[in-house]
């Protein structure tokens, strides 16, 4: 018995010491020989080619958590809730539809006190919210309320920080914990760590915000938008540098960064790496320290290289010359540069993780820039290498479409804000993805007459179809006898003629009613008498009597031939987005009086064309006077077509142009002209005419015809420079285009000709 416990022992001995000598370094790893826990790091590899390798972090950087600066992940959840509470909002929870069921959608913005600081900015977007369509001054027809106090810098050490907050916007009687409130803001947060820590609880409100963080982001209720300086226009805008002759894509340099470069805190890690792409050739990443007042107490070895080749280019002429624009992170997730690049054609390159894109809930971001990681980094060089020039082309022109559509104003960037809102209150009735990112878009797409993409001129090629074959006459008849003259009698014979003409609207705007049945001419369609409000703003009201998508405005004195109309509608058929009409004028700078200049003058160029004699397409079904017939006519089954312009007119632009419209003789036609051209992008198109437009002076006034004449030529040049200061730039575009049919004025016998009439004396 004593043997054998001798021999179990000499063999446990053995084996504790076969594994001691075998083991044992992993078993001092962890610590069974130790009274306390050892806190050895895991060495790294010690690879046989080491010496070879270039080394590009320490491993002791390598073993961090990450930069020192940035929050913890419970600081930064602590940081989110202080500012959403009501993390979980949604339109349907945190919004009340009933208060926009009786007015529709209305914006009030509260009464500013006076002494609240405003900046701005801000004083940008409160004009920019009452110079819209949905603004009233009644709080009691508002379905949609913004707040008089400034909000948009929320950095405590800013200067232009608004103090209680809080304590403010409680004692607001409307304020109903945030309910159908809109909340504006660009800054957020402060050094070090410049979370969105807005400084007051938002409550219920939705937040329009600038650099939004994807995780802070309430899908389907915040709103993400642009960072914008406060030099940013008003209204109009600059528009975008890429024109129709400066092609091809391909410029001198391929990717291009010029910016600062942070040397400590948040941000600091991404643009610290763009270094490592620069190549001097078609690559140029350029970064400086020297900015802050202490950049001189953290710079680093770098520095001083980096702010010698810093000076070395200019930022506009890389913006001009480079296809690709790098658009890093900042202290926040957006930055300035993000606009700039838009502006310049420079496809965005995105380096900013986490960021929710400006109006991503409309704009399809994949078709005009290029997202990136900012952990890889290394690879954005390759990745835009191998965009082919189509795409890239493509690229260019969508970010000119989305800086002119939705970014180059203030004005632009809250009525897209609105619109947005807008949109969610009745989703069957939005606008789809393809309105908001193609021409003209969705701030001129209005869906409260029309979805269907058959509805709008723009899009007949996308959608397969074509306008109506027929045109609906719409004659204005304001004459002070107030009774059927002869011009009016020949130019409705004239054009009840016409193979195309579906029915004839006359719209009767004087004191007296319009005369009994039997004295107006017998047609072959039917004739309508509109009884209107004698504003001259009336000519293009959505009327519902209007069933063709095409219409024939005309003065009562305008003289036309069949073959003229039938040919003007032909022309028009092939260019349902414009004014195609007869008698033209022109616009022009006059750098001495440094104001635009209107002129009849007979030129090479034109750029408007009068609604005494043109066809252009109406807008989407508005309700209107139908109108009571001269004589009985089976009616046209009814249909929901679209007056695509006429509701433009009356319901896109605010009440103040129309009232303008009415107090300025003849500038009607002055806005239509700029209106389409603000749409289209396009000139109007002119054809041919027999005989001269003469524009017509009123009856009392003949015996000084002169005098009318002046007064009335710089009414429509006061009307004219109106116009442009409201929409913030000129919209009209000039052309030297003219049509004419086929052997027109060739020495061919007239017979042969298919509109002979057009060239008899």
């Amino acid at each position: 018995m004593q043997t054998r416990k001798k021999y179990i022992f000499l063999t446990f001995l053995a084996s504790w010491l076969l594994l001691f000598f075998f083991g044992g370094d992993q078993l001092r790893r962890f610590g069974f020989f130790s009274k306390r826990k050892a806190e050895a790091r895991r060495n790294w590899p010690r690879w046989t080619d080491r010496s070879l390798l270039k080394s590009f972090a320490d491993p002791e950087e390598l073993q961090s958590d990450g930069d020192p600066s940035l929050p913890s992940p419970r600081a930064q959840r602590a940081a989110w809730l202080s500012v959403y509470k009501n993390s979980r909002c949604r339109m349907e929870t945190c919004f009340d539809f009933s208060r926009c069921e009786k007015h529709g959608f209305k914006v009030f913005t509260y009464p500013r006190e006076r002494d609240q600081p405003l900046s701005e900015s801000y004083g940008k977007i409160l004009a920019s919210v009452e110079r819209s369509r949905y603004y009233t001054p009644n709080p009691e027809e508002a379905c949609l309320f913004i707040l008089s106090i400034d909000t948009l810098d929320r950095d405590h050490l800013s200067g232009q920080y608004v103090r209680n907050v809080d304590e403010k916007i409680r004692s607001f009687p409307l304020w109903n914990g945030g309910r159908n409130h809109l909340i504006f803001n660009l800054y957020s947060g402060t050094w070090p760590n410049y979370t969105e820590d807005l400084g007051f609880d938002i409550g219920q409100a939705i937040l329009a915000k600038a650099s939004f963080y994807t995780k802070s982001f309430r899908p389907g209720f915040d709103i993400s938008i642009p960072l914008f300086s406060k030099d940013h226009p008003q209204r109009g805008g600059e528009r975008g540098w890429l024109y129709q002759d400066s092609i091809p894509p391909k410029k001198k340099y391929l990717l291009v960064f010029k910016g600062k470069r942070y040397l400590t805190g948040i941000g600091s890690g991404t643009r610290n790496a763009l270094h490592h792409i620069h190549n001097g050739k078609d690559i140029v990443s350029l970064t400086t320290c020297k900015h802050g007042k202490d950049w001189e107490k953290h710079k680093d070895v770098r520095c001083d290289k980096d702010n010698v080749d810093y000076e070395k280019f200019d930022y506009q002429e890389l913006l001009h010359n480079s296809t690709f624009c790098i658009v890093p992170r900042g202290r926040r997730l957006g930055s300035f540069r993000f606009l700039e690049a838009l502006q310049a054609a420079c496809i965005p390159v995105l380096l900013s993780d986490g960021w929710e894109l400006p109006f991503a809930e409309a704009v399809d971001w994949g078709k005009a820039a290029v997202v990136g990681n900012e952990r890889l980094l290394l690879q954005i060089p390759s990745a835009v290498r191998c965009i082919h020039p189509e795409r890239v082309l493509a690229f260019q022109q969508q970010t000119q479409f989305l800086w002119d559509a939705y970014f180059s104003s203030v004005d632009k960037i809250v009525h897209t804000t609105l619109e947005i809102v807008k949109d969610r209150l009745l989703p069957h009735r939005s606008r789809s993805r393809f309105l908001w990112n193609t021409l003209p878009g969705g701030l001129l797409a209005l869906p409260d007459f029309s979805t269907h993409l058959g509805d709008f001129p723009f899009y007949y090629l996308q959608h397969g179809s074509g306008p109506s074959e027929k045109f609906t006459a719409f004659i204005r008849a304001v004459s002070l006898a107030c009774s059927l003259s002869q011009p009016i009698l020949r130019l409705i014979q004239a054009v009840s003629e016409s193979q195309y003409c579906a029915q004839i609207l006359v719209l009767w705007s004087c004191e007296k009613p319009p005369p009994p049945s039997r004295k107006w001419p017998q047609t072959a369609v039917p004739l309508t008498i509109i009884q209107g409000r004698r504003k001259l703003s009336d000519r293009f009201f959505p009327y519902t009597a209007i069933q063709t998508d095409a219409v024939l405005s005309l003065d009562e004195h305008t003289s036309l031939s069949t073959s003229e109309v039938d040919f003007a509608f032909v022309v028009w058929r092939s260019f349902p987005e414009r004014i195609v009409g007869f008698p033209t004028r022109s616009h022009f700078w006059d750098a001495e009086q440094r104001r635009w200049g209107y002129t009849s003058k007979w030129t090479n160029e034109l750029s408007i064309v009068l609604t005494a004699a043109a066809f252009y397409h109406r807008y989407p079904a508005g309700e209107g006077p139908a109108g009571w017939g001269a004589r009985p006519h089976p009616a046209p089954p009814p249909r929901s077509l679209p007056r695509y312009y006429h509701s433009l007119f009356t319901e896109y632009l605010p009440a103040g142009l129309r009232e303008l419209v009415d107090g300025l003789a003849a500038c009607e036609d002055i806005l239509m002209n700029v209106l389409v051209a603000a749409v289209t992008k396009l000139p109007p198109i002119k054809v041919t005419q027999r005989k001269q437009h003469k524009e017509t002076v009123p009856q009392q006034v003949k015996g000084t015809a002169g005098a009318a004449g002046s007064r009335r030529f710089t009414q429509r040049q006061d009307c004219l420079n109106q116009l442009a200061d409201w929409f913030g730039y000129m919209p009209l575009v000039s052309s030297q285009l003219r049509l004419d049919p086929v052997l027109f004025k060739d020495q061919v016998s007239v017979l042969r000709k298919k509109y002979p009439r057009l060239e008899k004396p």
